[in-house]
C-alpha cells in the first residue's frame, strides 16, 4: 500500500481567476479541498512539488496528508490540470479521507515473468496489454501501488481476464470477465511491407524504362523527319 505524503499548504481567502493568477505568480499552485461533510477550503501548494509528484507517476492513487493554518487534513487528488503547452500544473482538486469511505481510483497493472512464458520467450508471440490500470473501489488506506499479473506458464492465444488476477485490496468496479492481456501470435507485418516495397520498386524501374524507351523512339522518329527534310530539299 502507499504510505501517506506529507504536502505543505497554505490556506487562502480569496478565489477567482484574478486570485488564481496571483498564486501562480508566487510559484504556487491553487487547490482546492472538498468533501467529508465539510465546506470547501481553498488552498496553494508549491509549485515544484506538486508537478515532481505528478510527473513521478501515482499522483491519484496516494494519500497525502495536507498541512494548513496549523490543521492537518488527509486527502486524495482526484483531478488536476495542466497546462496544454507547458504542462505546468494549473489547479488541483483534492477529497477529504473520511474514516469507513472508499474511493474509486484506477491502479496501474504491471506484467511480470515475460521470460517464463513460453509463447513469448520460446515462439515468439507478443504481449497484447487490453487494460493499463484497473479501476478499485477502496478504501483509501489501502490503495495498492500496483496490480500484478503473473505470466509464467503463458502461451500464444491465452487471454488474461480479471477475474484470473488477484486483486490486493479493494473491488474492481467492472466485469470478472474484462481482459487484461493476451498473448498474439508473432507479426508477419515486417515481411508483407518488404514484399510491398519490392513490388513497387519493380513497378517503378519497369515504368522508368517504359519511359526511357518512349523516349529513344521520339528522338529516333525526330531525326528520321530531320533527314527526311533534308533529302526532299
Amino acid at each position: 500500500m502507499s504510505a501517506v505524503k506529507p504536502l505543505d499548504a497554505v490556506a487562502r481567502d480569496r478565489v477567482g481567476k484574478g486570485a488564481a493568477r496571483a498564486v501562480r505568480r508566487q510559484g504556487q499552485v491553487p487547490a482546492v479541498v472538498y468533501g467529508g461533510g465539510q465546506p470547501p477550503q481553498a488552498v496553494a501548494v508549491d509549485l515544484i512539488r506538486t508537478r515532481t509528484l505528478i510527473y513521478a507517476g501515482g499522483f491519484k492513487t496516494t494519500v497525502f496528508e495536507i498541512t494548513a493554518g496549523g490543521k492537518k487534513t488527509r486527502v486524495i487528488p482526484r483531478d488536476f490540470q495542466l497546462d496544454p503547452v507547458t504542462g505546468v500544473p494549473l489547479h488541483v482538486d483534492f477529497l477529504r479521507v473520511v474514516a469507513g469511505q472508499t474511493v474509486t481510483v484506477d491502479v496501474p497493472v504491471h506484467f511480470l515473468n515475460e521470460e517464463a512464458a513460453p509463447g513469448i520467450k520460446q515462439k515468439g508471440g507478443t504481449l497484447n496489454i487490453v487494460a493499463h490500470t484497473l479501476s478499485l473501489d477502496v478504501a483509501p488506506d489501502q490503495i495498492p501501488e500496483a496490480i500484478e499479473v503473473d505470466l509464467t506458464g503463458r502461451e500464444i492465444g491465452d487471454v488474461i481476464h480479471v477475474s484470473e488476477i488477484k486483486i490486493p485490496a479493494g473491488t474492481y468496479t467492472g466485469e470478472p470477465t474484462d481482459p487484461v492481456a493476451n498473448i498474439v501470435p508473432p507479426t508477419v507485418l515486417g515481411a508483407e511491407v518488404e514484399a510491398e516495397e519490392a513490388a513497387v520498386a519493380e513497378a517503378q524501374a519497369a515504368e522508368s524504362a517504359d519511359e526511357k524507351a518512349a523516349e529513344e523512339r521520339a528522338a529516333a522518329q525526330g531525326e528520321a523527319e530531320s533527314d527526311d527534310k533534308e533529302d526532299g530539299k
